[in-house]
């Protein structure tokens, strides 16, 4: 990995990506040290130009970035790091410190089904009926909103399949925690399938 390091007197920009959602956590900078510290230890370290230190991600809170993967961009003057977020990965207690999009929205729902799951005991929610209910009905009602955007596409409004489009990511996402499985494995077929025909 050929860096620049000079072009910004010793520090390039370091892009955190969730790996499972590809939603952006958080932008830092890193300097040689810090870098080698993250490759070494395996969690995301910073340079932090406001402590002037090399600063671990979640030293104090323990919502460390563990690393699946580092590349450069072509000019090697910044870092893209595909990371395992372990809690929220913003200070103010959000799972990105960029509001909004699309991944945003998927990671923060992946995130409530995954909490809701686990309160299932004590939790009312659909959520947590759902997982009372089992795999046979989680599965079932994937085949039933599968079917209701299939009616939505061909006859109902653009608000319809929207949201029934929504429905069945929902129930998508949920028949995947139930098998141990998260979004990440499919966007990883995903990104296998699109390698293959580049």
């Amino acid at each position: 990995m050929k860096i620049d390091w000079a072009k910004m007197e010793g520090l390039v920009p370091a892009i955190v990506q969730d790996a499972g959602s590809r939603q952006m956590l958080m932008l830092g900078y890193m300097d040689e040290e810090a870098l080698a510290k993250t490759e070494a230890e395996g969690v995301v370290t910073f340079f932090s130009r406001s402590k002037a230190r090399l600063w671990t991600k979640g030293e104090t809170s323990g919502h460390v970035l563990k690393v699946v993967s580092i590349t450069t961009d072509c000019d090697g003057d910044a870092l893209l790091i595909l990371a395992e977020p372990v809690g929220p990965t913003c200070h103010t207690g959000t799972a990105s410190c960029f509001v909004g999009g699309a991944d945003g929205a998927l990671a923060k729902l992946e995130e409530t089904i995954v909490a809701r799951r686990a309160a299932a005991a004590t939790e009312t929610s659909y959520t947590a009926k759902l997982f009372a209910d089992g795999l046979p009905r989680m599965a079932q009602k994937v085949g039933e909103e599968g079917v209701e955007v299939v009616i939505a596409a061909l006859s109902g409004t653009d608000a319809e399949l929207s949201g029934e489009a929504a429905d069945l990511l929902y129930h998508l996402i949920v028949v995947l925690q139930a098998r141990g499985l998260s979004l990440r494995n499919a966007v990883d077929v995903l990104e296998r399938r699109a390698a293959k025909k580049s």
